[in-house]
């Protein structure tokens, strides 16, 4: 295989660094992501640091703040952060309840009548930080969609993360306090910083960066590192996103990619909560056909994924899709892995996904009631707010 991938030119383009040592393990099946998280926490014995797009007050966030008050009460300190915008729904008494124990909360990009264009912006991250030992990231939030928590769910909707051990967690920790400083937080002690693990106790040896983008700069950069990953790789690429509404550069670029050769996939969902960015997003299908990229629609429960793979050796996790909410507003959070073997797993993951998705097909996408194609150019018509 041609190592295209270079990672001094990663390190360039994201303006971070790579670490070594680190850990990785993924999660995406079911309510593991879950297990993982509440059995850390559970574990914790020093602090423990979430920051959430979506915190609810549902049946899956009323477990979770329950075990954090328990953990509280022990002497861990709790940090917790979650976008105003998006946990708009949960009601005042359900934080107060939770700082009632000690533990502390902020809320990001909180709405201010002074500046009402600026709550378009988000803070879409999902982090869970653990003793400084062990990290999550990923794309689900605190809700029971995201868990299947009732018997009547067909399932929880399908999603994708990473448990992460190493050096990189320390790197994750500091992005955290930056933001929880940013937004008022008092200042998080660190009298374990000096033990901090160099290297993970689960094994690997994987080489590790963060992609956090939460600036103009920084989100500039996120999207010039996903342009890179397009532009250069040459044989596969294997793209998963829950809202695609994409720009006429991200189109050529995927175009490109076909022209020299790379097989590409692009995996989507069958069905969306957001039936405005699931009808722009077809309104580009025709031409990605045309292109020669394979399309395919997840027919599982809502595909609500964030992962892509290039050339089965450079892969990134987190929170960003591919639309203009989270490449120009969102602040947004996710790893990049550059080794093949975990490469090769999530090529294997979307080979899986893949099996219980359809192929669209030309002839028969062209054929598609004209009430569909009406629905998709009209919001393709605001794709730059979606």
């Amino acid at each position: 295989m041609d190592m295209n991938f270079k990672r001094a030119a990663l390190e360039r383009i994201s303006g971070n660094t790579f670490t070594e040592g680190n850990g990785v393990r993924l999660l995406h099946k079911g309510r593991e992501s879950f297990e993982a998280i509440f059995r850390a926490v559970r574990e914790a014995e020093s602090f423990v640091c979430l920051q959430f797009y979506i915190f609810r007050n549902d049946e899956t966030g009323t477990d979770l703040a329950e075990l954090l008050k328990e953990k509280a009460r022990t002497g861990v300190m709790v940090y917790i952060l979650y976008d105003h915008f998006g946990s708009f729904g949960t009601p005042g008494r359900f934080w107060d309840e939770l700082r009632s124990e000690g533990i502390n909360i902020r809320a990001s990009r909180p709405f201010k009548w002074s500046s009402l264009f600026h709550y378009v912006r988000r803070d879409h991250r999902k982090l869970v930080i653990v003793d400084g030992v062990k990290a999550f990231t990923g794309g689900l939030n605190i809700a029971n969609e995201y868990r299947g928590f009732h018997l009547r769910m067909k399932g929880a909707w399908r999603d994708t993360g990473v448990v992460l051990e190493g050096p990189i967690v320390f790197e994750l920790f500091e992005t955290f306090r930056k933001t929880w400083e940013a937004w008022e937080g008092e200042a998080i002690p660190l009298p374990f910083q000096a033990a901090w693990p160099v290297h993970s106790s689960q094994g690997g040896d994987f080489p590790v960066i963060p992609i956090f983008a939460s600036s103009a700069k920084g989100r500039r950069q996120m999207r010039k590192l996903l342009y890179y990953s397009i532009d250069t790789a040459h044989e596969s690429i294997h793209l998963t996103t829950a809202y695609f509404t994409p720009s006429r550069r991200m189109i050529a670029s995927l175009e490109g990619a076909v022209k020299r050769g790379a097989e590409v996939n692009l995996l989507l969902p069958g069905e969306s909560d957001v039936p405005a960015a699931y009808y722009t997003g077809r309104a580009f299908f025709t031409r990605l056909l045309r292109a020669g990229v394979k399309i395919y629609s997840y027919q599982g429960k809502m595909l609500h994924a964030k992962s892509y793979i290039f050339d089965a050796r450079w892969s990134i996790v987190g929170s960003a899709n591919l639309d203009f909410q989270s490449l120009r507003w969102n602040d947004e959070g996710n790893v990049g892995i550059l080794d093949t073997g975990f490469g090769n797993m999530m090529v294997d993951v979307f080979e899986e996904d893949v099996r219980h998705s359809r192929e669209i097909n030309e002839d028969e996408w062209l054929r598609r009631p004209l009430r569909e194609k009406i629905k998709e150019r009209f919001f393709a018509l605001f794709r730059r707010r979606l």
